[in-house]
C-alpha cells in the first residue's frame, strides 16, 4: 500500500476507469472500442486481425506447451476424440 496521499498508477487507472464508467455507462467503452477497431481495420486491412490472431495462437500454444508439456496435448486430444466418437454414436442412434 502506498504512503498516505500517494496512489499507484494502477490505482489511478482503476479509479479513472470507474469514474468514466459511472459517468458515461458501459456503452461508452463499446463505442470507443468499435471506433478503434474500425480505424485499425481501415489502416491495416482486415487481414491484420487474422495475422495477430495467428501469432497470438502460436505464442499461446508455445506457452501452454512449456507450462504443461506434450502429454497435456495428448490428453486433451484424446478427450476430444472420445467426445466426437460419443456424438457420432448418439447421432447414429437417433437416425430414423
Amino acid at each position: 500500500m502506498p504512503a498516505k496521499g500517494k496512489m499507484t498508477v494502477g490505482d489511478a487507472g482503476r479509479k479513472g476507469g470507474a469514474r468514466t464508467s459511472k459517468k458515461y455507462g458501459a456503452g461508452f467503452y463499446e463505442d470507443i472500442g468499435k471506433r478503434g477497431g474500425d480505424t485499425t481495420k481501415r489502416r491495416y486491412g482486415a487481414g491484420f486481425y487474422e495475422e495477430i490472431g495467428h501469432l497470438g495462437g502460436v505464442k499461446g500454444g508455445a506457452t501452454v506447451k512449456q507450462k504443461y508439456g506434450h502429454e497435456f496435448y495428448e490428453e486433451i486430444g484424446h478427450k476430444g476424440g472420445q467426445k466426437v466418437r460419443d456424438l457420432i454414436e448418439k447421432g447414429k442412434g437417433e437416425a430414423p
